[in-house]
């Protein structure tokens, strides 16, 4: 019998998926990509086990109205945007009520690109493998965005490292991305933050603040490293 385990928090999180993502530790071709806001300590504990850079790729989820926790779909930086169609239709929802809430999140979404950047050029993916991390998935939409535009960088792989996510969302992703690594797969999946003994929303100064560190890390490990 599979026993499940609630994290205490994210950074612990994290630091169990980096026991998972152990080769590739240290390589200078590999890339840990965070999906904001949650995702950012998961992902900052994994670059530092691991001595990775970290980078984010913005993502905003479209809510069903009434029930924003529920994504009817989700975009992500450069444009890209996936629906869920079952949804829309299910719930009768028009695409007048998807272009309003996408109005809405696109605006967030350049927000938070403009505040957690700070005039900071992303990170060239070309070529690199990429280590896409968010604090868990529900329907995985989010991921399902990040993975169009991470794509469009030109990668050469793209990994994705998740904590938890129900049996269906990780079936769906597996044609989507070159590997999945998920640390537990719940059948009774009701939400991501059942499976956090805490689970407070990560704020925008924390993630500054993680991003922040993460450089420096970074930068003192390169300062460090052999001239070849």
């Amino acid at each position: 019998m599979v026993v499940l385990h609630r994290f205490k928090n994210r950074m612990e999180a994290g630091a169990l998926l980096a026991q998972r993502l152990v080769a590739y530790a240290g390589r200078d071709d590999v890339l840990v990509l965070a999906l904001p806001r949650g995702g950012v300590p998961v992902a900052f504990a994994v670059s530092q086990a691991l001595r990775l850079p970290l980078d984010v790729l913005l993502v905003r989820k479209l809510g069903v109205p009434g029930h924003e926790e529920y994504a009817m779909g989700a975009i992500a930086s450069g444009g890209w945007s996936v629906l869920h169609r079952d949804v829309l239709n299910s719930l009768g929802i028009t695409m007048a009520t998807v272009e309003q809430a996408t109005r809405r999140e696109t605006a967030e979404l350049a927000r938070r690109e403009r505040l957690y950047r700070a005039g900071r050029a992303p990170l060239d993916l070309q070529g690199r493998t990429l280590i896409l991390i968010d604090d868990g998935l529900a329907t995985g939409a989010s991921m399902q965005a990040a993975l169009q535009a991470a794509k469009a960088g030109k990668p050469a792989r793209v990994i994705v490292a998740i904590p938890v996510a129900p049996p269906d969302t990780c079936r769906s992703l597996r044609g989507q991305a070159d590997d999945i690594v998920c640390l537990q797969s719940p059948e009774l999946f009701q939400a991501v933050g059942q499976w956090y003994e805490h689970f407070d929303q990560t704020s925008d100064d924390e993630v500054i603040d993680l991003l922040a560190q993460a450089d420096r890390a970074q930068a003192a490990r390169a300062a460090k490293a052999p001239n070849l």
